[in-house]
């Protein structure tokens, strides 16, 4: 077990070499049940690239758009990022948008107009992550811009530390999506057995 941690831990460091931030053994947990971890948050686990594969936790959208539940489950769906990052006018990577999951950062319009703007250019749902690449403690509640506009595709929040990470990893390795489940089913995985990223604490 601690053989294969430090061979992960290894060839993580050789990838992100020149990405600031360090990773950190920061897996475990103090107790608690699952109920009461995952609350109202979801989880998504990246497949591929193997870098990458961990689960990360979102904050679903506090009142606009359905949320990720029973009615909603992709697996080995594209998790892309969005261009230009922000995801407020049409995206030059549209076509690579239909059908997968939007990954877009915080800033220069709406959470919703993001949402809105995925929805149509065909995403299926979108991760919206914080524009600092070192914030891994604060999930912001996205809410309502009060436009009277709604979207038919949930939306989640992302750490930016996690969202950066991803980014950066997919254009280190010259690849423009990542293979991802969402939702993730953590419901009978014991909190210790959780793939956290080593990076960031949940």
């Amino acid at each position: 077990m601690v053989k294969t941690w430090l061979l992960t831990f290894f060839a993580f460091n050789q990838l992100f070499s020149n990405i600031n931030g360090g990773a950190n053994n920061a897996h475990t947990f103090d107790g608690g049940g699952m109920v009461d971890f995952i609350g109202n948050d979801f989880f998504f686990e990246i497949l591929e690239p193997k870098v990458l594969r961990y689960t990360y936790k979102i904050k679903p959208a506090k009142d606009f758009g359905p949320t990720f539940n029973s009615s909603f489950y992709a697996q080995g769906v594209k998790l892309v990022p969005v261009d230009p990052p922000n995801g407020c006018g049409w995206p030059k990577n549209a076509a690579d948008l239909e059908g997968s999951v939007a990954l877009a950062e915080r800033g220069e319009c709406s959470f919703l107009s993001k949402a809105v703007t995925a929805e149509r250019a065909g995403a299926i749902a979108i991760v919206i992550c914080d524009y600092d690449p070192e914030e891994e403690s604060f999930y912001i509640e996205m809410i309502d811009d009060t436009t009277g506009r709604d979207t038919s595709i949930p939306a989640g929040f992302l750490l930016g530390k996690n969202g950066n990470f991803i980014r950066k990893g997919l254009e280190k390795l010259g690849k423009n999506y990542a293979l991802i489940n969402i939702p993730a089913n953590l419901t009978n995985v014991p909190l210790n057995k959780m793939n956290q990223p080593p990076w960031v604490l949940w």
